[in-house]
């Protein structure tokens, strides 16, 4: 039987590497963004070449109608859904310092980054309890967080915040659902190459360029994908609401 992945985020940069990969990896593909999807087909054409069966969903997961639709396209297309990916996020629109973070952005951050996924993820964990064990497991949720869910950053404060939440909800479902034989993981990238860093690059060139990093060089969403993989696969399943850090070694402290 194959299975089923939902991606979200996923028209670009690491949501798309992890789609990607876990096509190759021989699952169905969701993809839902709030992009129109015609602006990435030239990604989705990749898919296709890969030889990917998938479909995209447009929609928003903050919006309870969008993600029942998720969950009703990923149903009725593909018959159920066994992993889910939880990468959809955003940064605040302008970085503040934390005196003087707005209200507004700090309950778009966290709404989008927090509350979507928490309410996503209660979504199709209950469609993922109705569903038959598939070696030892009904399905796997893995949370795309960052290395801000620890790392102080005064000027973004609303999205550690949002990020330490969703290190939470890890904790939370992997407790909740390890009985439903559904397991909970945690990505935490650090500096990646995606359209969220390129306006701070400047910033992370120099910091790898003084030594910073232990791995001196910029994380590119194929790093995420590859841990991702692992943990969708049936070689983690005798661990859950653990993470890891894929952050170039920042996460070691060091004197």
């Amino acid at each position: 039987m194959k299975r089923t992945a939902i991606v979200t985020g996923a028209s670009r940069g690491i949501g798309f590497a992890i789609a990607r990969q876990l096509g190759k990896d021989g699952f169905q593909i969701v993809i839902m963004d709030m992009n129109c999807q015609e602006d990435y087909q030239e990604n989705f054409d990749l898919l296709t070449a890969d030889g990917t069966s998938w479909i995209y969903v447009q929609g928003d997961i903050c919006s309870i109608k969008d993600r029942n639709m998720l969950i009703e396209a990923a149903t009725e297309t593909f018959g159920g859904i066994h992993v889910l990916v939880n990468n959809a996020g955003v940064a605040p629109r302008v970085r503040n310092d934390l005196l003087e973070m707005t209200e507004e952005s700090f309950d778009r951050v966290v709404g989008i980054n927090t509350k979507g996924t928490m309410f996503l993820t209660q979504a199709v964990a209950k469609q993922m309890i109705k569903q038959e064990f598939i070696d030892r497991k009904r399905g796997t949720i893995v949370n795309i967080s960052s290395c801000s869910a620890e790392v102080s950053s005064i000027g973004r404060g609303e999205y550690c915040v949002a990020k330490a939440g969703v290190s939470m909800l890890t904790t939370l479902y992997a407790d909740r659902l390890a009985s439903e034989g559904i397991l909970v993981h945690e990505v935490r990238p650090g500096v990646i190459a995606t359209d969220m860093t390129d306006t701070v690059r400047d910033k992370y060139n120099k910091m790898f360029e003084d030594g910073i990093f232990p791995i001196a060089r910029w994380g590119m969403p194929e790093d995420i994908a590859g841990v991702v993989s692992a943990f969708c696969s049936d070689k983690f399943n005798y661990t859950t609401g653990n993470y890891v850090d894929v952050d170039g070694g920042f996460h070691i402290k060091r004197l």
